[in-house]
């Protein structure tokens, strides 16, 4: 894959195609590579970027946690690299977190969006969602108690820890900061025609996200695919080259 250096930090992607430019943003813990099938197809009609974003694949790591907001203008400094305009934007989980902030803040960059088991909406706050969170409080008193705390912090940590947050390294201040961050309030503030895909199985971003989504986003239609879960665009390939083709006017296999 090439490399640019963007803001001082060394950015792999992959570009192939011609036409209107298709820009894929992947989810948290994924990499340019996990959109590649949909980047192989796509390329037959437009000009698709796909890009590994700050800390995944083998993009550098930014020198401080950032939220979404600093990924969304990441994202702008990308475009003017490379002298983009204007783009479709297909935007996975994390990567329709950042989608959204671009389309609702540069809305001149932005010409059709398309959210896939997008990540944004703040779920309900539950007794486990508390448990956790005083697990995680009483994780950072134990580190503070020599080495045996530490190995006790580490086991709590293991057992009341999301996967995402277990596997984040040093990407884990980055990832509190981004789950944090509410994109519901800038949905009723994206004027791209958008399309929804979710699978009617997904457990990470339940469809509930998807229906709230279309709901306020004043142009939007959801599809859900069944037997589908959180990689719906992997787990109904066809489908969804069929759904995006038609939106996006463009062929499907």
């Amino acid at each position: 894959m090439p490399s640019t250096e963007i803001n001082n930090l060394n950015i792999s992607y992959q570009v192939a195609g011609a036409g209107d430019v298709v820009l894929l943003l992947h989810g948290w813990g994924g990499e340019a590579a996990s959109f590649q099938p949909v980047f192989d197809w796509l390329t037959q009609f437009h000009k698709v970027y796909a890009l590994d974003l700050p800390g995944f694949g083998k993009s550098q790591i930014p020198p401080t946690a950032w939220n979404t907001s600093d990924y969304a203008q990441f994202v702008i400094a990308f475009l003017e690299r490379f002298c983009i305009p204007k783009a479709h934007f297909i935007g996975h989980s994390f990567g329709g977190r950042i989608a959204i902030i671009v389309s609702a803040e540069y809305p001149e960059k932005v010409d059709k969006l398309i959210l896939v088991d997008s990540a944004g909406i703040k779920p309900p706050r539950t007794a486990k969602y508390h448990l956790r969170v005083g697990l995680a409080k009483i994780g950072k008193l134990l580190r503070r108690c020599g080495r045996y705390g530490v190995l006790v912090a580490d086991a709590i940590s293991a057992r009341a820890g999301s996967k995402d947050y277990q596997n984040a390294g040093a990407m884990r201040a980055t990832l509190v900061k981004v789950v944090n961050q509410d994109m519901r309030p800038l949905l009723p503030q994206i004027t791209a025609s958008t399309l929804l895909i979710w699978g009617e199985d997904d457990k990470d971003t339940p469809i509930s996200f998807g229906q709230i989504m279309e709901k306020e986003i004043p142009d939007a239609g959801l599809v859900v695919l069944k037997e589908a879960g959180h990689f719906s665009y992997l787990d109904k390939f066809p489908q969804f080259c069929r759904i995006v083709a038609s939106f996006l006017s463009c062929g499907a296999p």
